[in-house]
């Protein structure tokens, strides 16, 4: 009985030691309302500090287990010898997280790709970094968990650390149609869309020639890749609406098919 109450007693004090420091942490996120990578590796870190320190010191509370404990201290070179070989990929995966709680080339929240090899093998919303991995939420739906040693090794594409994002938009239209009027359409719809940063000396170029016609061209800028999607999708509806309103023709391909009559038709 004595040993059970002991140990109940010691699993309370991390129990709270460890529900402390999730109140501090999420206390600090909502005041300074920072999601920064570096401040979950580091809860993620003292919990296991706080984990490993009670073990040892409940293991000291018994002779049955001082002994053992005592012997496993001095062994400690031996120990980490032999854990160091046995979860090498572990270690990996936890001095990786040390590196990138310290360089911070993502955050929580933030929208990356990651590409190794030439390949994405992930791209959507970092949700959560762990010791071992970083979750992220991919736009399909699925969430995706990477290894600390794979998001330290791979290029990590991050539009986040830009301050703002443009996007190209162009459009054809054909020989025929009045080129600076299209010109000052695209550009009044560019410069009062609600979430562009586009001014008034925003350029409209004509970019270059096709079979069928004129390629004139815009840089659309806003402040984040969210808003980006939508002004885009916003501008090219309008831009066909406007120039069918006002003559300007976006010429596609027809196929004209005659019949023929047979010689006993």
């Amino acid at each position: 009985m004595g040993f059970l109450m002991t140990a109940g007693i010691f699993i309370g004090i991390a129990f709270v030691l460890n529900s402390a420091v999730n109140l501090i942490y999420r206390y600090i996120s909502k005041r300074t309302k920072n999601k920064a990578v570096h401040l979950r590796f580091s809860k993620s870190m003292v919990n296991i500090v706080i984990d490993v320190i009670v073990i040892y010191t409940l293991a000291q509370q018994f002779e049955f287990t001082k002994d053992i404990s005592k012997v496993l201290l001095q062994s400690g070179s031996l120990i980490v010898a032999i854990a160091t070989f046995a979860a090498q990929q572990a270690l990996s995966n936890v001095i990786s997280g040390i590196m990138i709680s310290a360089s911070k080339p993502y955050n929580v929240d933030e929208k990356i790709r990651v590409i190794q090899g030439g390949t994405v093998i992930a791209e959507g919303i970092v949700k959560d970094v762990t010791i071992r991995h970083t979750v992220i939420y991919q736009f399909n739906g699925e969430s995706c968990i990477v290894p600390n040693s794979v998001m330290d090794s791979a290029v990590i594409i991050n539009t986040n650390f830009t301050e703002n994002i443009g996007n190209y938009v162009e459009v054809e239209i054909s020989y025929q149609s009045d080129i600076e009027k299209a010109i000052g359409i695209m550009r009044k719809i560019c410069v009062e869309h609600e979430l562009t940063l586009n001014t008034e000396k925003n350029a409209v170029s004509a970019s270059g020639f096709t079979a069928n016609g004129v390629i004139i061209k815009t840089i659309v800028w806003t402040e984040n890749l969210d808003n980006s999607f939508r002004a885009c999708s916003d501008i090219r509806i309008a831009l066909v609406q406007e120039f069918e309103k006002n003559g300007i023709e976006i010429p596609y391909q027809t196929v004209t098919v005659h019949g023929v009559t047979g010689a006993g038709g």
